[in-house]
This record gives structure tokens, C-alpha cells and sequence, in this order.
């Protein structure tokens, strides 16, 4: 289904401090979590808060998984002032991957299970009061992450790359559950993982290393959209903040939860903390062990992350510090 909304040709405008956007096109996943009945009307009710703000918009559904990098490059090419990414984090993923290295600024209109980015810039996570605010918004230009996973094709990430734990429960997640359920499949395949031998992890950054069990390289601090994991993060930087923690048996994380949901875990004293451009992970021989970014399952190990400067042009709410 494609859906126009027409007011008049051209490129956006200002106008006093609203910027109007004459060519934006909304990509979205109509096989995303709850599409089906309320999130369908908030896709339309979002497109018709945007056409009484004066924007022009093009909503474009997605064909299938992994298609939303290539829609959105090819209407930047096309002309588009302004590429909207209507659902969670995972689309907003896909939707970014095609906008690297272009002026065209991405919006995001957060409608996912966890909606880490829009929490993190102070958007939130409502569709339509998003849309509502999009001429409010300020373009910032910022740095992304790069994921080179083995046998995997190079993937940008905007949030946080996670390997270990976390990636395994990203990765045996129910797919069916989670469109049904949201965060409860992640609460379901972390139960499972609970039971399992954690792996290993060498961690590798210029002359540190280290071993974990759960590893995180972040560029914001909101995991999960339920804490503040990661607390010197920021998309301002032009960094990682890395968070390892060390536990063969899963049980052993409950020590770290009171740190963690305090905002405290940099703190705490067994677990290591570093901030850097570049990071190499390795697993040990004959196992494997999957990596995550953005909390989309990315491959497994060995993989290396790198951060790559003054990639994406990111829309903001004006007080946005990073």
C-alpha cells in the first residue's frame, strides 16, 4: 500500500523557527509488531498530523526484511528533503544504513517494542506526537557505528553493539512473540540463555584487553528502553563506551542489577570500563557466540566494530545535547 499526501512541490522551507518539508517520505514496516489493528491507525492518524503541519509525504511499506536501507537511499537520490523511519529500532536501523554519507536528514517516528533512540534524543515513544513535533526538530550531524561480523556484509548501527549474553537472547528471540508480545520474548528467550554456560569473550581495543561474558560498546546510555546501562555515553561523541561483565553462570548477573538499574553500573568494581574508536571481539575456538546491534540479531564472532565520524544527519528536539 502506498500512501501520498500532496500540498505543494518543491523543497522544505523555514519558517520562523519550523522548518516545512516538501518531499518527505515515510518508510515503514507493515509487518511490524501490532501493524495489523491500532499501529496501522497511528501510521495514518501520524500522516494526516503531518499533512495539517504543511509537510508533504510519501509513505512507502516495506517488501520485506532488509529492504528499508535501499528504499531510503533511492528517494534520497530521488530528492526527498527528509526520510521519516515509522516503527522500532530495527527499522530505524535499516532505514539509516541507506542514509550514510547523505546531507538527506533522517526523523524518527518511534513505534517499536523498545524505542531505545527515541528515548535517548527525548522524543519518546509516541508515533503521533512525534509527528506532530517534526517541524520543531533541528538537524545534528552525527557519528554511527561500523560492524564487520564473520561472514556477514558491513553494518552501520546507530545505539550499541552487544556481543555475548545479551546478542544470544537477540538472537533466539521468537520472532511470532515478539510481534505479538514485545518485550516478554526477550524476557522468555533470556530465561532460556539463564540456564546456559556463557562463553568467553576477548576484547580487544589498541593495547587493553579483556575477557567478558556480556559485552557492550554504546553510543547512548538507555538499554533496552528500561536502564540506564552505559552512562557516559553519548551521540555527541565521537565514541564507544564499552561495558564488559563476567559471568560464566547467567545467575551470576543478579550481583550487577541493583548497579544497573541505579544507573551505576560503570561503577561498580567487577566490571570493566573503557571508551574508544575501535574494538575487536574474539570467541573461543569451536564456539559460537552472536553479536547484536541496535538489538537486531548481526552475525557472530570474530567481528570488529569501528566508529565511523560525521555520518548521518540525525533530527533532534532543539534542547538535545547528545
Amino acid at each position: 500500500m502506498l500512501i501520498r499526501v500532496y500540498y505543494n512541490c518543491g523543497l522544505s522551507r523555514e519558517t520562523g523557527q519550523s522548518t516545512i518539508y516538501r518531499n518527505a517520505v515515510l518508510i515503514y514496516n507493515p509487518a511490524a509488531r501490532g501493524l495489523a489493528g491500532k499501529r496501522v491507525r497511528r501510521i495514518h492518524h501520524s500522516i494526516e498530523l503531518l499533512r495539517t503541519a504543511g509537510h508533504v509525504v510519501t509513505a512507502v511499506p516495506t517488501p520485506g526484511p532488509g529492504t528499508a536501507g535501499e528504499i531510503a537511499r533511492e528517494q534520497a537520490a530521488r530528492g526527498a528533503d527528509v526520510i521519516l523511519a515509522a516503527g522500532g529500532d530495527g527499522t530505524i536501523n535499516e532505514v539509516a544504513n541507506g542514509l550514510i554519507h547523505s546531507p538527506v536528514p533522517l526523523g524518527i517516528l518511534p513505534g517499536g517494542t523498545a524505542n531505545v533512540l527515541g528515548n535517548e534524543v527525548g522524543i519518546g515513544n509516541g508515533m503521533e506526537e512525534a509527528a506532530g513535533r517534526l517541524a520543531e526538530w533541528v538537524p545534528r550531524r552525527i557519528a554511527v557505528g561500523l560492524l564487520h561480523a564473520a561472514e556477514e556484509q558491513p553494518r552501520y548501527f546507530l545505539m550499541m553493539a552487544g556481543v555475548g549474553f545479551d546478542a544470544s537472547i537477540v538472537n533466539t528471540v521468537d520472532p511470532a512473540l515478539k510481534k505479538k508480545s514485545g518485550k516478554l520474548a526477550y524476557w522468555v528467550a533470556g530465561f532460556k540463555e539463564f540456564f546456559r554456560l556463557q562463553p568467553l569473550v576477548e576484547v580487544r581495543s589498541g593495547e587493553s584487553t579483556f575477557t567478558c561474558t556480556f559485552g557492550l560498546a554504546s553510543r547512548v546510555r538507555d538499554y533496552g528502553g528500561t536502564v540506564d546501562l552505559a552512562t557516559s555515553a553519548s551521540l555527541a561523541n565521537d565514541g564507544f563506551a564499552v561495558i564488559g561483565v563476567k559471568s560464566r553462570r547467567p545467575i551470576g548477573y543478579v550481583r550487577f542489577l541493583p548497579a544497573a538499574f541505579s544507573g551505576r553500573l560503570e561503577r561498580h568494581p567487577s566490571v570493566t570500563v573503557l571508551h574508544t574508536k575501535r574494538l575487536e571481539f574474539r570467541g573461543p575456538a569451536g564456539s559460537t557466540v552472536y553479536v547484536q546491534v541496535d538489538g537486531e540479531a548481526a552475525g557472530r564472532l570474530p567481528a570488529s566494530i569501528e566508529i565511523v565520524p560525521d555520518a548521518l544527519t540525525l533530527l533532534v528536539p532543539p534542547g538535545f545535547q547528545g
